[in-house]
């Protein structure tokens, strides 16, 4: 008896649970319940906690109401100019409506599937390979019309279709390479030829610059050496001339007689028979005539005098210091002192002189030569 009671009591027990759990259904955020009665759609159960009629209504399906992401895998696609190409695409859509997402069509992620491929062929076939690589947001944005169009009766908006890849034939593959490479080989060798042709004309106006400068400066080198040569010239000039002015006064000042003049003649006779290559030494006519210069003692030549004196003599003072005459016997001021110390001094000069003069005022006036006049000779 107690045993079938425990049985009783489980039992009770086993029902109350399973009565709950028919009646009582919690539905996550963003997701929306499908509920049917006797296998006909009843309602939708939204988010949160719902009561149903156990053993009569039924939680059918769940749907997912957020932003959902397929890929789907790439599809063989013919292009205009009958290349095969690969492309796989990216599809971002959201269920708007459970009821329509679950009753319009079986599975819709297929049907999206199947909608994406055969809407993808029919742009892309009226495409070539370059416009189909090059344009992908037209691709995208037209995808994207006709699949939104579609799946709107399906309680489904796509939002955004991508295109994750394009991937030509590996021959066509090979082909663009070689065709991106020898591009830029040329765009490299352009920029190359125009670098040196740059550089070849910097370097022309640098050297054209420099020549430029180089004839400027020589020039102006060359204007200032002519000056300099020519003010040289002039002032060489003008001390040649000074000089032969000075020695032609002063040979006519002298009036030099016919010895002193053969002399000269025959001190320049070896420089005449000076230098190495003078091998045969031709004495002129005129040298008897120096020698008759020299004799003139004996035979007079007309016209020079025997005895020449200069027409002028320049007057060197007397060879040593004379000192005033004093004024007066016996008189010593500070003036005479000052005069006899002065001359003291002079006569100690670097030449060795010697004075003579005695300090005595005593000294008498004749001993003294005239003032101004001529030296002892």
């Amino acid at each position: 008896m107690p045993t079938a009671l425990l049985v009783l009591f489980l039992l009770i027990v086993l029902f109350v649970v399973v009565l709950l759990s028919k009646t009582v259904k919690i539905v996550p955020q963003a997701r929306a319940a499908i509920v049917e009665r006797f296998g006909k759609f009843k309602a939708t159960l939204p988010a949160g906690l719902n009561i149903l009629v156990p053993f009569i209504d039924r939680m059918r399906y769940l749907i997912d109401l957020r932003e959902q992401v397929v890929s789907f895998p790439p599809q063989p696609v013919i292009t205009e100019d009958n290349l095969v190409v690969s492309i796989d695409t990216v599809i971002y859509f959201q269920v708007t409506d459970p009821v329509a997402a679950t009753y319009e069509i079986a599975n819709y992620i297929q049907a999206i599937e199947q909608l994406t491929m055969t809407t993808l062929r029919n742009i892309v076939g009226g495409m070539d390979l370059e416009e189909t690589l090059t344009s992908r947001d037209s691709i995208n944005s037209g995808l994207r019309g006709v699949l939104d169009e579609a799946t709107g009766k399906w309680g489904i908006r796509v939002n955004r279709v991508e295109l994750k890849g394009i991937d030509p034939p590996p021959s066509i593959k090979d082909s663009m390479e070689k065709q991106m490479r020898a591009d830029r080989e040329k765009r490299a060798v352009i920029l190359t030829a125009e670098g040196q042709r740059q550089a070849a004309i910097l370097t022309a106006e640098g050297s054209k610059q420099s020549q430029i400068l180089n004839a400027e400066g020589d020039r102006e080198s060359q204007i200032l050496r002519a000056q300099a040569d020519r003010e040289a010239s002039i002032l060489r000039a003008q001390g040649e001339g000074q000089a032969i002015q000075t020695v032609f006064q002063a040979i006519h000042d002298g009036q030099p007689d016919q010895s002193l003049l053969a002399y000269q003649y025959l001190q320049m006779m070896p420089k005449i028979a000076e230098g190495s290559a003078n091998k045969v030494w031709v004495i002129p006519s005129e040298i008897t005539k120096a020698m008759e210069g020299l004799g003139s003692s004996i035979h007079e030549i007309a016209g020079i005098p025997r005895e020449a004196t200069p027409r002028t003599r320049v007057d060197m003072g007397p060879s040593e210091p004379q000192l005033p005459k004093p004024s007066g016997t016996g008189a010593t001021s500070k003036a005479v002192e000052e005069a006899i110390a002065e001359a003291e001094s002079v006569a100690q000069t670097p030449t060795g002189t010697t004075s003579s003069v005695s300090p005595s005022l005593d000294t008498p006036a004749a001993d003294a030569p005239a003032e101004g006049g001529p030296p002892q000779e």
